[in-house]
């Protein structure tokens, strides 16, 4: 009998561990917009009328993650040492990928069909593939963070750095070196310009006020966009640009040429920025909030859980 419930008590302890990672599944055909929260670590799901679908929650601090194909998440955290793929449609942690501490970004090409994990401890990118196995690493400069691509080629700044690398991301050896300011976060490739808009915070006493813009052949700086303060978040769709100051509370909108549109006060402390269906979409890490804006107003305001601070959208 002492065998018995020993037996039931392990039994137990795996289901435990197992429910753990196992969540509301999500239908593969729903459109939605996914808040990763960092302070009540957690995924708030919705859908394009802003109607919650479900909450994961974690014990683990995840701190950002990307969406891989359509049904796929990949989740890491800075202070952890490994990164988890879920599958959306089972709700189930389908692979654990061995990072290290201190994974500052992920960024997903489906061109390439591969997903990348830049490391602020040391200083690399690592490239994998869809199953999450390791295919090359590369070192840079000091805290490679933000992330775009294009035309086979992968643009990495390097945050606590003056650099920008460009890799290739077939076997992420470096092409180019940019010089670029301190600090800087958040870039956007706009195709039909041949340009790179990059934002960031600044550095010290000086705060960022504007959005530099690069020759993505000559990595040369070409105009400065007076976008105050601290413009951090950057999205695209067709010819309009969003882009939000986070020191400012405000979101901008541009032309591709950087003339501004409009802008709205908007959120406390937004970092994140995406297009999702009609809407801006804009995170309020402060106040727990995803706002849905469109010609200008909030049309809708949706409540997370604490510290929303990168938006995911999925659509078909």
């Amino acid at each position: 009998m002492k065998k018995l419930y020993i037996t039931v008590f392990v039994c137990c302890l795996l289901l435990v561990g197992c429910s753990g990672d196992r969540f509301t599944a999500i239908n593969p055909h729903q459109n939605f917009i996914a808040s990763i929260n960092i302070l009540q670590p957690s995924i708030t799901f919705f859908d394009q009328q802003g109607e919650e679908l479900t909450t994961w929650s974690f014990e683990r601090a995840y701190t950002g993650g990307t969406l891989i194909q359509k049904d796929r998440i990949l989740l890491y955290g800075h202070q952890l040492s490994e990164a988890h793929l879920y599958e959306l449609s089972t709700g189930k942690k389908v692979a654990t990928i061995e990072t290290g501490i201190g994974t500052t970004n992920a960024y997903y090409d489906k061109s390439e069909k591969k997903f990348f994990l830049t490391n602020s401890k040391s200083n690399k990118i690592t490239s994998y593939d869809l199953q999450g196995n390791k295919l090359h690493d590369q070192k840079l400069h000091n805290y490679p963070m933000s992330m775009t691509a294009s035309n086979g080629l992968l643009y990495v700044v390097n945050y606590k750095d003056t650099v920008l690398s460009v890799v290739s991301m077939e076997d992420l050896q470096v092409v180019d070196e940019w010089s670029i300011e301190k600090s800087s976060h958040g870039i956007l490739i706009l195709e039909d310009k041949g340009v790179a808009w990059i934002g960031g915070h600044g550095e010290g006493n000086r705060p960022n006020e504007t959005i530099d813009v690069y020759n993505l052949e000559s990595g040369e700086k070409t105009v400065e966009i007076a976008l105050p303060l601290m413009p951090v978040g950057i999205a695209q769709n067709g010819k309009e640009v969003a882009v939000i100051s986070h020191g400012e509370n405000k979101l901008y909108v541009t032309n591709e040429d950087g003339d501004i549109q409009w802008q709205a006060k908007i959120g406390a402390n937004p970092f994140s920025v995406v297009y999702f269906q009609e809407y801006i979409a804009v995170a309020g890490y402060d106040d727990g909030m995803v706002y849905f804006v469109k010609d200008g107003r909030v049309v809708k305001k949706m409540t997370t859980s604490e510290g929303p601070f990168q938006l995911i959208v999925r659509e078909d």
